[in-house]
Parts: structure tokens; C-alpha cells; sequence
């Protein structure tokens, strides 16, 4: 049982989405130059995408669970807590310590988290309106927390190994959250956010030469 009805979450994209415009076409912007950043990369280009995985976390913990989530679910502060988590370690180990490296590969996986990420910004709010959720009672890709997870499962996908498993528990544990809330709620879009995490984080943390890595600098 949810403490909040379906119309209360659903004004609650209503009133997000018209306060933090234009924030969601910088999204778009970000989001687009990290997939362009997949196929050529410039100096850098790792820890650039690590940057705007990172950026989008942060924003989502802050500005939608934190400030406008919360007002109808307490536990929107745990949840913004855990966000900040992934924002940090997204940083931590592809900005600070240079540690994922992203590429697409003509390989399955990398094929399989580029579709994942062209569901994220392009499929997932054409279902939204076709489901009878237009814009602004929807969520939108780069600000709010399940597009944002199944982007993050995509560029991830796109990575090559070793990649740290850590970097999959939150995202994986949000999957989980999201998805079954968004049955309840009848939000099709983010039914495919539950699928993405049973499919993705078993092929990431198995794959040939991933391993699990602590919080260290050794």
C-alpha cells in the first residue's frame, strides 16, 4: 500500500516539471552528448560521461526526491540519500579515479544499453503521452529518478571491463522500488525500468573480466 493516491504523484510531476524548466532540455543536451561520446571520444571522454551520469543522480536526489517528492512520500529523504550515494560514486570512480571506460562495441551488451538508452530518452516519454500522460504530468528523462536509472543501465552496458559491482546496488535496489511502484501507479513507461535491472545487472557483474572493487585508492 503507498501512502500517496495516483493523482497526488501524478501533480507531483505537474508542479516539478513547471518549476525546474528549463532544466530538462539541458538534460536532453547532456544525455545526447553522452552517447555521442560513446562512438568518438576526446580526451577525457570517460570521465565526461561518468560527469553527466553523476550530475543527473545529484539533480534527482536534490531537486525531485528532496524538494518536491517528499511532500507526499517521508521516504523520498531516504531515497534522495541513496541517490547521492550513486552521484558520488559515479564521480568518485570515473571522474576523480578515471576508472570506467566507456566504448560501444559491436557486441551484445553494448547494443543492449544503447537500446536501453534510446528508450530512456526518446521511447519512454512517447509512451507517457501515449497512456494518457502528457507533458508536464510525467516524468521526464535526466531529472527524475527511473529514466535516469534505465540511462544509467544503458551507458553502463556500454562499458568495458572491469567495471566495479558496487556501482550496480543502488540502481539495481531503484529498479526494484520503481518498477513495482509503477505498476501500482499504472505508469507503463517505467515498467520496463524493473526488466532493465534483472536483465542488465547479472550481465554486468558476470561478464568476463568484471570484478567487484571497494572504496580505495589502491
Amino acid at each position: 500500500m503507498l501512502p500517496f493516491t495516483q493523482e497526488q504523484f501524478v501533480s507531483v510531476f505537474v508542479k516539478y516539471n513547471n518549476a525546474i524548466w528549463p532544466a530538462r532540455i539541458v538534460a536532453y543536451l547532456l544525455g545526447a552528448i553522452a552517447i555521442a561520446l560513446l562512438f568518438r571520444k576526446p580526451r577525457g571522454g570517460d570521465r565526461m560521461i561518468a560527469a553527466v551520469l553523476a550530475a543527473m543522480w545529484l539533480w534527482t536526489a536534490t531537486a525531485y526526491h528532496a524538494l518536491f517528492f517528499a511532500d507526499i512520500n517521508k521516504a523520498a529523504y531516504l531515497f534522495a540519500a541513496f541517490f547521492v550515494m550513486q552521484s558520488g560514486y559515479l564521480f568518485y570512480d570515473g571522474c576523480y579515479r578515471g576508472r570506467i571506460h566507456f566504448a560501444f562495441r559491436p557486441e551484445p551488451l553494448s547494443w543492449l544499453g544503447l537500446a536501453l538508452a534510446a528508450y530512456a530518452t526518446i521511447l519512454y516519454p512517447s509512451i507517457g503521452v501515449l497512456t494518457g500522460h502528457p507533458y508536464p504530468a510525467m516524468p521526464m528523462f535526466g531529472v527524475t529518478p527511473c529514466p535516469v536509472t534505465i540511462f544509467t543501465f544503458g551507458m553502463l552496458l556500454a562499458t568495458v571491463p572491469p567495471l566495479s559491482r558496487w556501482l550496480l546496488v543502488i540502481p539495481f535496489v531503484w529498479s526494484l522500488i520503481g518498477g513495482s511502484a509503477a505498476i501500482l501507479l499504472h505508469v507503463p513507461q517505467d515498467w520496463l525500468l524493473l526488466v532493465s535491472g534483472v536483465i542488465a545487472v547479472p550481465l554486468l557483474a558476470f561478464r568476463s573480466g568484471s570484478v567487484s572493487r571497494p572504496l580505495q585508492t589502491t
